[in-house]
């Protein structure tokens, strides 16, 4: 695998998750594997699990590491060919992408979506800027469209936590008071289609995702109808595809509870407003396996490291 911008890369994913799972049992099996390697993560927007789980991921198989936060640390980038850098940005992807290749045998970026300009959003310009001018892999940490890592880790989440061989998962939206982007849900969906599982997805009118990216996923208007009989529910907010970004309602109606859960397994990427997109009764119990998706975190990021440097 030379680059991880979205879970196809991965190749086959029930492979990918049982091998996860077996690096989980020894984590630190392959250590010789990144001996004298160096990971660099730049993160243009903020991070927790993603930050920890993929640091310690590298350093389970004995790399080297090294962080960067844009946000308050490196130049202001450019990214447009053939601009006259006369205004805030002080240095071109063009220089900065071959001088971090010299420093780094991989590179993992974390660079969200604006939600004001769809197109330039979708065009992925700090990913793909990185993509067009390093010389060495590439790992995407979340971008505008997708966050793979997040996926698999998912992925992995399911295989342990299933009980039953085509399990009912839903992805339902959530009442948020910001505007948040439509990555997870786009990776989680992408990822469900790779699954043998019932898969639906739930949001009010006016939330509909991508086209692209949903294709034939069945889409239900009314929650409580797609909640019923449900294995695993995977909660996540995000703001308006087609009113790019927009806030179209808050409808507190939409909130999980332990009524509405029933007795399915809760999912969430974290980090979650609690009693807003989740109620305390569903996040503080048996039912939750929030902690054991970030947990998982670690292996989804272990793996796709191992995969890169075997072909490296």
């Amino acid at each position: 695998m030379k680059n991880y911008l979205s879970i196809t890369d991965l190749g086959p994913l029930a492979k990918g998750v049982a091998e996860a799972l077996k690096l989980k049992e020894n984590p630190t099996r392959f250590q010789g594997l990144g001996k004298n390697k160096t990971l660099g993560l730049l993160f243009f927007n903020n991070s927790l699990r993603t930050r920890l789980s993929t640091q310690k991921a590298a350093l389970n198989l004995g790399m080297n590491v090294m962080v960067m936060n844009f946000g308050n640390e490196g130049w202001a980038l450019e990214f447009t060919d053939g601009t006259v850098m006369d205004q805030g940005t002080s240095e071109h992807i063009k220089e900065a992408a071959q001088v971090i290749s010299q420093y780094c045998d991989m590179v993992a970026i974390r660079a969200f979506a604006s939600l004001k300009h769809k197109e330039k959003d979708e065009a992925e310009k700090v990913l793909n800027g990185f993509m067009r001018h390093a010389s060495i892999p590439v790992i995407n940490m979340e971008s505008s469209i997708r966050h793979p890592l997040q996926a698999l880790a998912d992925a992995i989440t399911l295989a342990e936590a299933r009980k039953t061989s085509r399990p009912k998962v839903v992805l339902s939206w959530a009442p948020h008071p910001k505007a948040l982007p439509h990555a997870v849900a786009n990776s989680f969906v992408e990822m469900m289609k790779l699954q043998d599982a019932e898969f639906l997805v739930t949001h009010p009118e006016g939330y509909e995702l991508n086209k692209r990216i949903v294709g034939d996923v069945r889409v239900e208007y009314d929650q409580q109808k797609a909640l019923e009989n449900a294995d695993f529910v995977y909660v996540k907010n995000w703001s308006s595809y087609n009113s790019y970004g927009a806030v179209l309602t808050q409808d507190p109606n939409w909130m999980i509870t332990r009524e509405k859960l029933g007795s399915a397994q809760f999912m969430h990427c974290l980090p979650v407003r609690r009693n807003v997109v989740v109620e305390d009764a569903v996040l503080d119990s048996e039912q939750s396996l929030v902690i054991a998706q970030a947990n998982n975190r670690t292996y989804a990021a272990q793996l796709v490291l191992k995969k890169i440097l075997e072909s490296i």
